[in-house]
């Protein structure tokens, strides 16, 4: 976790200097969102554009995008390329078919191309994100993204198991 952490603040104290991206993965409740959004905040802080969205939120403002012409996903979509830095949040959790597939990709791509940031959290294995999202995807990811693997327990069941001990 320390190295994890470390990582971390080195993504935020860098960023104006280094181009890079995070993917953080691990089991439910390691703290992978909680790292994301204390990126984002200090990014913010410091007046870097920041788009946080779930798997599926980024997966429905592409698909009211490109299939309902809805202007405000339309203009928010333009947005998922050029904003400082995108996180998607819970990768996995969404309906994934080969639409949602092929968006990742170019989603992912066209970030790179820009050398816009991206962080990407997800409870899925290495072996699950290729199965679901193709060896392109995959590759790009690993090639690209420092991995950060999060293991310990769940945060959310400790903290409720240390609340019924202090009643």
């Amino acid at each position: 976790m320390q190295d994890a952490l470390a990582s971390c603040h080195e993504f935020v104290d860098t960023f104006s200097e280094t181009f890079r991206n995070l993917f953080l993965y691990g089991s439910t409740g390691v703290g992978k969102t909680f790292l994301s959004h204390c990126m984002a905040r200090e990014l913010i802080n410091k007046s870097y554009s920041v788009i946080y969205f779930t798997a599926f939120e980024l997966f429905d403002i592409i698909a009211r995008s490109k299939f309902d012409k809805d202007e405000a996903a339309a203009l928010m979509y333009e947005h998922i390329f050029d904003c400082d830095l995108l996180i998607i949040d819970d990768l996995g959790t969404e309906l994934t078919n080969t639409f949602t597939s092929s968006q990742l990709f170019l989603c992912l791509n066209e970030r790179l191309l820009k050398r816009k940031s991206t962080i990407i959290s997800t409870n899925l294995t290495l072996e699950s994100l290729v199965e679901l999202y193709s060896e392109r995807t995959f590759s790009r990811i690993t090639s690209n993204y420092t991995m950060l693997r999060l293991t310990g327990d769940d945060i959310r069941i400790q903290k409720k198991l240390m609340n019924r001990e202090a009643i």
